[in-house]
């Protein structure tokens, strides 16, 4: 099933369902013809469209809005601050082409800081599918809960077929001793490469889709970091306040320390190609990946570690 299969069904099936956009129809093509009136484009008004959303809220509807992610989060900032957040208006924010997703875009359309700024707003809830299977298992649950929620939107098929979604947990693929890699959206499928090249180096490897950012699954952090030797947080976003970030909180929050690397843009938008030469570029491959954290465990980690490693 299709994001679009499963929005179309959803607002067929509950009249509170409105779809809005601001004039970014890409994932909802066919909507209009289907929904009528319960479909609404309001322009590229991406503030308007948060504040008309807010009002169909509060008169006992469930709106899902569509814009680019960088537009949605950023120049509706505010409007989804003070309109949704505040008063914990249950509107679903569909961010289209977010992280290295927008690879052909430059700075402007870039949405790198996108997690960090919608988990900071209190009452929204994050949530980043690692591609489009995974999406449409995690849609349900978020369009059905009271609360705010912005989505960034995978449409993406990896072949990969994810396990029931329940909010605010992660999905464990495998189990590791020696490295654990934490990751979300696009990015899963560059960890399941680089996972298969470090068992292949004789690595006890392991990795967790998160799945859900706010809220986080704090138990499995906390259980990766007492099982693993090296925690990885793997992310196509800004440095500062993504999965490294929260990662962190959790860590100081119940007084743990661990060794984590993180792999993530330090305060530098990417350079805009196809999205093969942009994860080659930035570092980004599953290959580059793999070969940092092999780097990072020569390093940094006990002989005895290695040892056991290429035993195992």
């Amino acid at each position: 099933m299709t994001y679009e299969e499963l929005l179309t069904a959803t607002a067929l099936n509950d009249e509170q369902v409105i779809v809005m956009t601001a004039e970014n129809r890409a994932l909802v093509r066919n909507l209009p013809a289907v929904l009528g009136k319960r479909f609404i484009d309001t322009g590229i008004t991406e503030q308007t469209m948060i504040g008309a959303a807010a009002g169909l809220a509060l008169r006992n509807r469930i709106p899902v809005v569509h814009a680019l992610a960088a537009f949605l989060t950023m120049r509706s900032f505010e409007f989804v601050r003070t309109d949704l957040g505040i008063a914990n208006l249950p509107v679903k924010l569909s961010g289209f082409i977010p992280g290295f997703l927008s690879d052909a875009n430059g700075p402007t359309h870039q949405a790198i800081e996108d997690i960090s700024i919608m988990r900071g707003i209190p009452n929204v809830t994050v949530f980043a599918p690692a591609d489009e299977d995974d999406l449409v298992k995690m849609l349900p649950q978020i369009w059905q809960s009271p609360n705010p929620a912005y989505i960034r939107i995978n449409t993406r098929k990896t072949g990969y077929e994810h396990e029931p979604f329940e909010l605010g947990k992660a999905e464990v693929i495998c189990t590791g001793s020696n490295v654990t890699i934490l990751t979300y959206g696009l990015m899963f499928e560059q960890a399941l490469i680089a996972v298969d090249i470090l068992k292949s180096e004789g690595f006890s490897v392991g990795l967790v889709n998160m799945r859900s950012l706010k809220p986080v699954d704090e138990e499995v952090i906390l259980k990766t970091v007492a099982t693993s030797n090296l925690i990885v947080t793997l992310e196509d976003h800004f440095l500062t306040g993504g999965l490294y970030t929260i990662v962190a909180e959790v860590l100081l929050k119940h007084q743990l320390t661990a060794k984590v690397l993180p792999i993530a843009l330090n305060e530098k938008w990417f350079k805009p190609a196809l999205l093969p030469d942009v994860l080659q570029h930035t570092g980004f491959t599953g290959k580059q990946i793999a070969e940092r954290i092999l780097g990072y465990q020569t390093m940094h980690l006990q002989p005895s570690v290695l040892t056991h490693a290429f035993s195992e």
